[in-house]
């Protein structure tokens, strides 16, 4: 890897992270999923059909990514974990009918992938685990050359809020180091875990809404609507009652509808989805 694309410290925080998570079940267990359903109910809303080329930078494991080559789209994942790579290509290799077009291992800021190219870039981690703006700004700019002019780059944040709400809805707050990892986050955006507990999550920058669009639009893409992927559904003590039931799920699906697009809440949903287009001229 060139120089220049080396990772920096706090990416190397990011990498012993996934390393020892289980990132590859995650979205299986819990509130995660309702994260994997919202996410790929908004991206049937928004990508071109099949078989268009999308890049899956920062794919992770390749959840999405081999659900869209099922669905009949070439898809490209990057990651810049090497488990996470390895792990995408023997699900790839699971489904031998739609296996992945590529998985490699790439930083989101330095991609190998000729200009144009793609019909569509996911950027669905590196957004928040790049804690620099100007970083942030750069995989934006890196997705606006990939893609095609008029073609959809979707990205994933975290809320500002995410471990206060976190906090008061599973008692993290009684621990005082999580309380000060909280008063940073609220007041500089840069959630830094100072503890060996892995549920406090990892390096990151946990972004405002607003400051979203802002990089999107300095990044030289349009910005066209940012919602919220889980809304305030993440946060019931009752989850598994509701999602269990088909009936009550889809009801609670209809109430995060309902409010995605609203300015005034979307800051309680844990993530946050951006929807940009690059210019057709």
């Amino acid at each position: 890897m060139p120089e220049s694309s080396r990772p920096t410290r706090p990416l190397d925080d990011v990498i012993q992270h996934y390393e020892s998570a289980s990132e590859e079940s995650r979205l299986r267990q819990g509130t995660s999923q309702l994260e994997l359903v919202r996410t790929q109910e908004l991206l049937t809303r928004f990508l071109p059909p099949p078989p268009a080329v999308v890049l899956d930078v920062g794919g992770g494991p390749g959840a999405h990514a081999c659900w869209l080559a099922r669905q009949g789209y070439a898809v490209h994942l990057i990651d810049l974990v090497p488990l996470h790579v390895e792990q995408a290509r023997r699900a790839s290799e699971a489904q031998p009918d739609h296996p992945l077009a590529s998985a490699t291992v790439g930083d989101a800021r330095h991609l190998e992938f000729g200009g144009a190219g793609a019909d569509a870039v996911l950027l669905f981690g590196p957004l928040y685990h790049l804690t620099e703006r100007a970083d942030r700004v750069q995989a934006l700019r890196e997705a606006r050359r990939v893609v095609r002019p008029g073609g959809i780059v979707l990205g994933t944040a975290i809320s500002r809020f995410a471990s206060l709400l976190a906090g008061l809805a599973e008692g993290y707050l009684d621990d005082p180091e999580f309380a000060r990892i909280v008063e940073r986050d609220l007041k500089e955006g840069q959630h830094r875990n100072t503890t060996s507990t892995s549920a406090y999550f990892t390096t990151a920058f946990f972004h405002h809404p607003e400051e979203l669009a802002a990089e999107i639009r300095e990044a030289g893409l349009e910005h066209e609507v940012t919602l919220a992927i889980e809304g305030p559904a993440w946060l019931l003590q009752n989850f598994d009652a509701h999602w269990n039931d088909t009936g009550r799920r889809e009801r609670l699906l209809g109430a995060i509808r309902s409010v995605e697009r609203e300015p005034s809440v979307l800051g309680i949903s844990a993530h946050l989805l951006a929807v940009a287009r690059k210019p057709a001229r």
